[in-house]
């Protein structure tokens, strides 16, 4: 391939972040060269996949564990507040690709679902009721509805009821605004378009090393899988969106606002019902609490899905744990992410977060038996002839130093890294990441592109109405917006 000319952006990895990105400069900017390389054969094969992603369309409606009870018994709901206004962004800029022809039949991405939210016993019922009132008071939320009530559960989860002799006291909500979110169809579509459009989409393509030019530029090494060729792209600005494998690419681009973090990999193990009766039973997305102890990603959650038109049923996830950073990567992979920058932060991580290695060795120890007594908890009648095992997705969790954890913090969330200069940025880190992607995107613009996002914003509030306000305190323009997206999108309101 030799020296190639310089292109305006390289972007690494073909999954929901990348296509969102893409698709955001294409829209802001139609003249700029985009080039993408992935090493997979197709777009949203990894982390994007709609296997190894639970697919919630996260908006806080049924994941307990973003509201918090503070000391004086208040629930904090701001986190969730927070995630559910993103999730509207990114709504809006999808209804915004189907009303312009770029991407067509929602129906095939995204899925009209209840969410709800199941607890047991009286502490956690009085959580459920708190959050419940707090959530209700917010505009976001409005629709929710709340039981302890064995009829009225049973109407909303027949499945969850069914045979159920377990006399605990139970607590659901339900929220019928819920959506089923297909990442790897959006990406795949969202790819196809894109390489029609200009968009110089390479996949069997490994990106094997950066290097920052003397023009602020840089030079993209990579190797072409299917023929075994070495080449080179100059680009004017990098995005790493290679999910689990963004670390290792960041570290080798050198760029001092990437020292110090490291990564915990940790995989997810779901079981899916393969049984159509008893998947007609279930209709929703129901979240529990993560045990006591348990880290935020357990908690276990029992999920329609809906994939490639057929409708499926998952349980879990039980945690599972390779050295991988990627389902298709390498067992060297966490090993050789041990930097002289990082591996203060590493061990001290291994020291702090002892619960969750004890919760991992747990998990790697259940058996067949052991599995389905968890998945009785939520459905009683469960037998195993109905079920089978699926590995999901890899999910690196970030570590780094902060100021409220210090040294060896393991965060459960997402992170965007961009240097100084704007001209490379990094997405880190796993959940509610797809569902926030547009958010997320419209962040690493904004850093790496200072003076053009001026000139943008006009154009972005035409993609996306909602922008650069907060839809809680805005009820007319919530109404509007949500309205608009679920006719568009094929949704309920």
């Amino acid at each position: 391939m030799g020296e190639e000319k310089v292109t305006d952006v390289v972007l690494i990895g073909a999954g929901i972040m990348s296509a969102t990105l893409a698709s955001l400069i294409k829209e802001l900017e139609p003249d700029w060269k985009i080039t993408v390389y992935e090493q997979l054969g197709e777009a949203g094969a990894e982390s994007s996949n709609e296997w190894n992603n639970a697919g919630t369309g996260h908006s806080a409606l049924c994941e307990m564990n973003y509201t918090v009870e503070n000391a004086d018994g208040s629930m904090n709901i701001k986190k969730a507040v927070k995630i559910n206004e993103q999730f509207q962004l990114s709504r809006q800029f999808w209804a915004y690709l189907i009303e312009n022809h770029r991407l067509d039949k929602p129906e095939e991405f995204i899925m009209p679902l209840p969410h709800m939210s199941l607890v047991e016993g009286k502490k956690d019922i009085e959580f459920l009721r708190k959050r419940y009132e707090a959530l209700t008071a917010n505009n976001l939320f409005k629709g929710m509805e709340y039981s302890e009530d064995p009829e009225v559960m049973a109407k909303w989860a027949p499945l969850v009821f069914e045979g159920r002799k377990d006399t605990t006291p139970l607590a659901m909500t339900r929220i019928m605004s819920g959506t089923d979110v297909n990442f790897g169809a959006l990406s795949r579509k969202t790819f196809a378009y894109l390489a029609q459009s200009g968009v110089d989409v390479k996949f069997n393509y490994k990106v094997l090393d950066l290097k920052r030019n003397d023009d602020h530029t840089w030079q993209v090494k990579v190797k072409d899988l299917k023929n075994n060729r070495i080449g080179f792209k100059r680009a004017k600005f990098v995005f790493i969106g290679a999910g689990g494998g963004s670390l290792p690419i960041l570290q080798k681009s050198g760029i001092p606002e990437g020292k110090g973090i490291g990564g915990f990999p940790v995989s997810g193990v779901f079981l899916v019902c393969n049984n159509p009766e008893v998947v007609a039973k279930h209709e929703a997305k129901i979240y529990g609490k993560a045990k006591v102890g348990a880290p935020p990603m357990s908690v276990p959650h029992l999920d329609t899905r809906y994939i490639d038109g057929e409708k499926s049923l998952l349980f879990g996830p039980f945690a599972g744990f390779t050295p991988n950073f990627l389902k298709n990567g390498s067992y060297t992979d966490l090993i050789r992410s041990v930097r002289l920058h990082n591996v203060f932060n590493m061990v001290m991580s291994g020291f702090k977060e002892l619960k969750l290695v004890k919760y991992l060795l747990q998990q790697l120890m259940l058996n067949e038996k052991q599995r389905l007594a968890e998945l009785q908890e939520f459905v009683p009648t469960a037998r195993l002839e109905d079920w089978e095992l699926i590995i999901a997705g890899q999910r690196v969790q970030v570590i780094e130093e902060t100021k409220e954890g210090g040294k060896g913090t393991l965060q459960f969330g997402t992170k965007v890294v961009t240097s100084a200069d704007g001209s490379i940025a990094a997405l880190l880190g796993a959940s509610p990441g797809a569902s926030t992607a547009v958010d997320a995107m419209l962040d690493v613009l904004q850093k790496c592109f200072p003076a053009e996002f001026k000139g943008w914003e006009e154009k972005i509030k035409v993609m996306i109405p909602s922008f650069g306000q907060t839809l809680a305190d805005k009820p007319e323009l919530l109404q509007e917006v949500r309205q608009h997206t679920a006719e568009v999108l094929h949704l309920k309101n």
